[in-house]
């Protein structure tokens, strides 16, 4: 085989699969080297092809790394966010003086628009009793607000759009909350589930898609605390 066919061969292939050149990082390194007298028209635009290549790879990883950056800054945030909520609640030297701080500081801390603990009852007498911050509901309440109805089991946490389904355990603030996260609570041995619910105004504050590690854990610290307090 002669060289011009060999030539022709050779630029078939490139035409074919440019990027087979463009990837091969020997190649990119001896046209990004070789000097522009040298090297005919062609041969400098392909070069100049491979560094806008160069480039948009660039700025790729640049917008990944502040990405990251970005996220990691978030995930800290959060975290002292939620110890600081944690140590709050845990100030508290009373039951009444606990409920309080969870409606105030604790709220302020975790920026939430509202909280309302939810407990359930078998006592007719006491479901459905509302109070600033507990709602004390018939049993079965909490797995149904949480999966909505679903036959589906409620996990530990749930982060969703609020779409005013039981808008009563917001309140007044029911029409205004956009998004919501669910904390099921295990209060100890023989007691019926309870229910941690934060309102957001903010629609994005609370999705499927985010972490739950956090909440996990502060539904844990919290589900503790309130097994101390009921005894």
């Amino acid at each position: 085989m002669n060289k011009t066919l060999m030539a022709d061969d050779l630029r078939e292939k490139i035409i074919a699969n440019p990027d087979v050149l463009l990837e091969d990082h020997d190649v990119m390194r001896a046209l990004v080297g070789a000097k522009d007298d040298a090297m005919g028209g062609n041969i400098v635009d392909l070069r100049g092809v491979a560094m806008e290549r160069l480039e948009a790879r660039f700025d790729r990883l640049e917008d990944t790394h502040r990405n990251v950056i970005a996220a990691a800054y978030d995930n800290l945030a959060g975290t002292n966010q939620v110890h600081r909520a944690i140590l709050r609640m845990m100030d508290a030297q009373t039951f009444d003086q606990f409920l309080t701080d969870l409606t105030g500081d604790v709220a302020d801390i975790l920026r939430v628009d509202a909280i309302r603990l939810v407990l359930e009852s078998s006592d007719p007498d006491a479901a459905d009793e509302m109070r600033p911050t507990v709602a004390v509901m018939p049993e079965d309440f909490i797995e149904g607000y949480i999966t909505l109805g679903r036959n589906m089991p409620a996990r530990q946490i749930t982060l969703r759009e609020f779409h005013k389904v039981g808008g009563s355990l917001y309140g007044d603030r029911a029409e205004y909350i956009q998004s919501e996260a669910c904390l099921r609570l295990d209060l100890g041995p023989n007691r019926l589930p309870g229910l941690l619910v934060m309102g957001s105004e903010d629609p994005h504050q609370f999705t499927p898609q985010q972490g739950t590690d956090l909440l996990s854990f502060f539904a844990g610290v919290f589900e503790r605390t309130m097994r101390r307090w009921l005894g």
